[in-house]
Parts: structure tokens; C-alpha cells; sequence
């Protein structure tokens, strides 16, 4: 279980703490504790966190599961500066840095990113000196590592990576469908990192659970193959075989999915000649379906005046597209209780301003609302 990139790393499979189990607002601590000793059982180590993730929730997760039970040199944790969370100044974001690290529950951060960069925010970032900074950071010994993780095109990536050559790693969104998308470019941002010799984080490598709940014409196609496995199995082992992959992170919920991805991540095999034609008919049967791209990161979320729940209503949408059943009508009505509905949507336009995948959200929006509220 090397690591080719980083010899600290243990394996290649990281636990993504995005998506940990909630009860109510609240992050699940018991189940989160047993899914973070199976982690740290399986003989792996790399753990990935940011202050945006679950409303602060994930950090102090982290404390309460990780940092305050292990020995700090057992276990890698990631963080990352997250845009609109610190000050506009250099001393914004060392204020910032320090209130994560009290967070955490840590003195130091393995790996440090410069977290969801776009062009404009790329140049918020160095307005205020926040690369200058991390590096400032990483000499005083507070961070190991300094990366970004990265949402725009292929071009505007080769122009960070040329400015910044000391950056050592890059957070992309990886998977056998964005692979190929003109929106995403996962292809192209790949070969960008593999000519500036940045290893890469996979994120999203199931494309926010839609690669592990497939519609029933691509499953078959996995199905087809006789392995047994599950869909996520081979999402995860597609971006795992790519050679310039140091790390592939899974937002896990509940110890089940857990397990069920340690079983063939602990040490991935790389697909073979006939699981990866599997993958590419998967591949393009999803992508006549047309569905809303959407992978759940809640960024558009925090800021929704009429707190509308945006991702909960475009699965409510896409799993009324592929399944065609009662489902998706009664998860609706769940995701509205007490929330904003669709058509309350005031067209303030904050959710696009922050959507990782530039979704046209104002628009899909009105699709759910003559979906669903008729």
C-alpha cells in the first residue's frame, strides 16, 4: 500500500468527510467514530476535511472521532481555505487558518488547499496574498503540503499551475462520465497536471452517488460482466487505475458503504480490458439521459434566502427521469417540509455564483417546480 507520490500516504483511498451521517443537523459522532477506526483498521490514513463542509460540522467532527483518539503522526489530514469564509487581507487568512486548526484539534495540516478555484476566484486569492501565505505557512511548519482543488477549465488550471509551480498536488473532479464532459473538462485538467508533474486527488469519483444508483439500462451493462460488484465499485477503480491518481476520496455516510468500499479500495485493481468497454457503454447510455449534473456538494445551499434544499430537488428530478416510480414524488415532499420550494426561487442568482459545476440552477429549478408542484 505505498504511495507512489507521497511516502506518508498509506494506499491510494481516502475518506472524504463531506457527506458524514447526520442526525437531524447534527453530525452522527457514533457512527462517524466506527467508520473512522474501520478506516484506520484497513491500514489507511488520509482523511479530507473543509470548514464549509456540513456548516463547520465536518471539522469538529474530526476532533471528536479522529485527532482527539489517534497518535497525530497515525493519521494525514487535509484542509483547505475556503473562499468567503476568511478576510480579504494576509492577516484574514492566518486568523482563519488558526480557527481551523482549534477546530481540528491539530497544531499542523498534511495537505493545505486553496479549496474550489475558478478564475475569479484565483484572483481573489491573490489579492490577498493567500498562496504567499500557505507557503509562509508550510516554512513555519504548520502545513506539510500546499495543493488546490479545482473547478474550471484545463486553460485556466496551466495558468495557476505556471504562476504557482510550487503547488505539489491538484483536487480535481474525476469521473467515467466527467471524463469526457466539455463543462467539467476532467480529461483535459488531467493532462494539465501531468504535464506540470502535479499527482491528483479524485473527488467526486461517483459523481455525487449517481455512478452507485445507475438507470436500470447502463446497471445492466455492469450487470452483464458477471463480477458481482457493486456500481461503485467500478467508478471508483476506474479513476483509481488512471497512473497520475496519488489519492481517490469517498464521501462515505454510514459504516455499510464503508465497508463495502474498503473491500476493493483498500488495494484497488485496476479495471481490465473488458470492464473498462463496460464502463465507456455505461458512460454513453448515461449521458443520453441527460440529467442535471448536479453532484450535491450544498455549496448553493448556505446562502438560498428561501432555503431551498437545490440538491435534494434535482435528484427528486433526475430520479423521476431514470426510475419512473412513486419515489421521487414522496422524497419531494420530504425535501420541502418545512423548507423552500421551488417556485419560491427569487432569482438572486447567489446559488450559480457558487456552483462548482456552473449549473444553470435558476433555470432547472423552474423544470423541478412544473415537475413536482403542480
Amino acid at each position: 500500500m505505498v504511495n507512489p507520490f507521497f511516502p506518508e500516504i498509506r494506499g491510494r483511498f481516502g475518506f472524504g468527510c463531506m457527506r458524514l451521517p447526520m442526525n437531524g443537523r447534527e453530525v452522527d459522532l457514533e457512527e462517524t467514530s466506527r467508520m473512522v477506526d474501520a478506516f484506520m483498521e484497513a491500514g489507511l490514513n488520509y482523511f479530507d476535511t473543509a470548514h464549509g463542509y456540513l456548516d463547520g460540522r465536518s471539522e469538529t467532527a474530526i476532533r471528536s472521532t479522529l485527532t482527539s483518539k489517534y497518535p497525530r503522526e497515525s493519521y494525514l489530514l487535509a484542509d483547505k481555505l475556503t473562499h468567503g469564509l476568511f478576510k480579504t487581507s494576509p492577516g484574514g487568512v492566518r486568523e482563519f487558518f488558526s480557527m481551523q486548526l482549534e477546530a481540528c484539534g491539530v497544531e499542523y495540516f498534511d495537505f493545505y488547499l486553496m479549496h474550489a478555484q475558478t478564475a475569479d476566484y484565483f484572483a481573489d486569492y491573490k489579492a490577498c496574498r493567500a498562496y504567499e501565505t500557505a507557503f509562509e505557512l508550510k516554512k513555519e511548519g504548520k502545513i506539510r503540503h500546499v495543493g488546490i482543488s479545482f473547478h474550471d477549465t484545463a486553460e485556466v488550471l496551466d495558468n495557476i499551475l505556471t504562476e504557482y509551480p510550487d503547488l505539489e498536488f491538484v483536487q480535481l473532479q474525476l469521473n467515467y462520465v466527467d471524463w469526457s464532459d466539455a463543462g467539467v473538462q476532467g480529461k483535459l485538467c488531467y493532462e494539465v497536471c501531468e504535464r506540470h508533474g502535479k499527482p491528483v486527488v479524485v473527488m467526486e469519483p461517483v459523481k455525487g452517488g449517481m455512478l452507485a444508483h445507475l438507470p436500470q439500462d447502463a446497471a445492466a451493462i455492469l450487470s452483464s460482466l458477471g463480477t458481482g460488484a457493486g456500481q461503485a465499485s467500478y467508478a471508483l477503480r476506474y479513476v483509481a487505475s488512471l497512473p497520475n491518481v496519488m489519492m481517490v476520496l469517498s464521501g462515505m455516510s454510514d459504516l455499510p458503504q464503508m465497508k463495502d468500499n474498503l473491500s476493493f479500495m483498500t488495494e484497488p485493481v485496476p479495471l481490465s480490458e473488458e470492464e473498462q468497454k463496460a464502463v465507456s457503454d455505461v458512460r454513453e447510455t448515461f449521458l443520453s439521459k441527460r440529467l442535471i449534473a448536479c453532484t450535491g456538494c450544498r455549496y448553493c445551499t448556505a446562502g438560498c434566502p428561501m432555503e431551498i434544499p437545490i440538491p435534494d430537488m434535482f435528484a427528486d428530478l433526475n430520479a423521476r427521469e431514470l426510475r419512473k416510480d412513486w419515489n421521487s414524488e414522496w422524497y419531494f415532499k420530504v425535501h420541502t417540509r418545512g423548507k423552500g420550494k421551488p417556485s419560491d426561487c427569487m432569482e438572486c442568482g447567489q446559488c450559480e455564483g457558487v456552483c462548482p459545476q456552473h449549473l444553470p440552477i435558476m433555470e432547472t429549478l423552474k423544470k423541478v417546480a412544473e415537475a413536482f408542484e403542480k
